[in-house]
């Protein structure tokens, strides 16, 4: 059996776990819980991961000795999108599996990955990510929050605010950026801990979005405690995996983030056909774009996951984010322009209370994850060598 014949016999696969798996109760959640719907259907999310996990497609990437399947690259797509076309629910656990996991694989040791690996695998604990601060948004360098060593327990103390954290009110440990080292600026001085969340000194309030969920929190940390053994790296070590971390985040999922969005573009003309929109030259003219745009984003991303190393490559991968978020950004926008004023009215059609739910959310894409601002300059420093923009000091 050639590649390409084993490839469509694994999506066949996975095509028909999803049709059998995903009905009865777990219908309800089908193209449910994605972004600015984050916080849907908790309890059923979460008995859909331990479905998946009973079905060995939880953590389908990680290698086989961690009781994963050990997917090729290849594969990995394949699930994703065949994932997002059945409409396979958000994940719950995927800031363990797409970023805890491979992290500890990478840098943890033999007892965290013992303690924590097998948690995420069976669905059963759930994380949340402290990077992001009032004050240190895309720029992580400038980040607030404390670490201090007990010197009687070994402990951690941890004091300040994380913010905009997904899901953390959903979660069970959080993994935390902080400022080890007294007097350090900028990526020196860093530690990373994982902590739980529900312990004295930790409080989560939830931030209401314009859509009307709260799937982000603030999360407050005033004495709260990391334990010696759950350092990841060395102290000092933070900055190095933290950004290690955010190169997963970029990874495989991109692909079925983007199976999401070819559904979201095809409501749009398949509404855009029923109401008429579709006559109009102009309509038809952003249609086109918002094709091409994501046959684009497809190349760029596989791509990027082929790991190639050139300048050009190199680029390319620096450009992805601020190409999907502007280009989702302004599909929000085509939907609202094809709805026209039935954009704006309630009524029972769940098609067009996705695209408002969808225009609201975009509206953060160009800002979460790394402002424009912030990636034109990464693209300009980085990828073309230009002159690095003044920055004050902290």
């Amino acid at each position: 059996m050639s590649a390409v014949q084993s490839l469509e016999e694994f999506r066949r696969q996975v095509a028909a776990w999803m049709a059998e798996h995903l009905t009865g109760r777990f219908a309800e959640l089908k193209h449910r819980g994605h972004a600015g719907d984050g916080d849907a259907l908790p309890d059923l999310r979460r008995e859909w991961e331990q479905e998946l996990a009973a079905g060995r497609w939880t953590c389908p990437g990680w290698p086989q000795e961690y009781g994963c399947r050990g997917l090729s690259v290849a594969e990995q797509v394949v699930f994703q999108e065949e994932y997002a076309r059945a409409g396979g629910p958000g994940r719950l656990g995927h800031i363990g599996e797409g970023l805890v996991g491979p992290t500890l694989i990478a840098f943890g040791t033999e007892e965290q990955k013992k303690r924590f690996l097998p948690g995420i695998r069976e669905g059963r604990e759930f994380w949340a990510q402290g990077y992001s601060e009032p004050d240190a948004g895309s720029d992580l360098g400038n980040i607030k929050t404390r670490a201090r060593l007990d010197p009687e327990t070994g402990d951690w103390i941890v004091t300040g605010q994380k913010v905009w954290t997904s899901l953390a009110h959903l979660s069970d440990w959080i993994f935390v950026l902080a400022r080890c080292e007294e007097g350090s600026v900028g990526p020196k001085g860093l530690i990373f801990l994982l902590m739980p969340l529900k312990q004295p000194g930790i409080e989560i309030h939830p931030i209401r979005q314009i859509g009307g969920g709260a799937e982000f929190n603030s999360v407050f940390f005033d004495g709260a405690r990391a334990s010696a053994d759950c350092v990841v790296g060395q102290p000092g070590d933070g900055w190095k995996i933290a950004m290690t971390l955010l190169s997963f985040e970029r990874g495989i999922s991109t692909l079925g983030q983007q199976l999401g969005f070819t559904q979201e573009l095809a409501t749009i003309v398949e509404i855009a056909r029923e109401n008429g929109a579709a006559q109009n030259p102009a309509i038809r003219a952003r249609l086109a774009r918002a094709w091409a745009g994501l046959r684009a984003m497809r190349y760029m991303a596989i791509r990027s996951l082929e790991g190639g190393t050139s300048a050009e490559e190199e680029l390319e991968r620096l450009g992805y984010k601020y190409h999907w978020s502007n280009w989702h950004r302004d599909l929000g926008k085509l939907g609202m322009d094809v709805m026209g004023f039935d954009g704006v009215i309630i009524n029972d059609d769940h098609r067009r209370e996705q695209l408002r739910q969808m225009f609201f959310f975009t509206r953060s894409d160009t800002v979460y994850g790394g402002t424009n601002e912030i990636q034109l300059n990464i693209i300009a420093e980085r990828g073309l060598g230009m002159p690095k923009e003044p920055r004050g000091k902290a």
